[in-house]
């Protein structure tokens, strides 16, 4: 299983600044048995802090389970959102920044 601490800890290091640059956003990722952590990208630069900062464009709730079988593909996102396995409340911002985070 993926280690959703450490996937969302290494999204800084996938994203490339050229692809980033002139790009505003925060994303709050609430995973259940995981904790609560902030994407933000601002202007080129991309951090993940723990806890939930700043007011988010995005907010993501799913369990460590289901975030972990998204990411590595065992679980369609589509599916996991009709199911209620995965919560996201601006579908168009994580469809925008999913390829960024490696998401597809």
């Amino acid at each position: 299983m993926i280690d959703v601490k450490e996937f969302l800890y290494s999204l800084p290091a996938k994203a490339k600044p050229e692809v980033l640059e002139g790009q505003n956003t925060v994303f709050h990722f609430d995973v259940a048995d995981t904790g609560q952590f902030t994407v933000k990208v601002t202007d080129g630069k991309m951090e993940v802090l723990e806890g939930l900062e700043g007011e988010p464009k995005c907010k993501v709730s799913t369990s460590a389970e289901s975030f972990s079988k998204v990411v590595s593909g065992e679980l369609n996102p589509m599916m996991a959102m009709m199911t209620g396995k995965l919560k996201i409340s601006n579908a168009g911002e994580m469809l925008k920044y999913a390829k960024i985070f490696g998401l597809m």
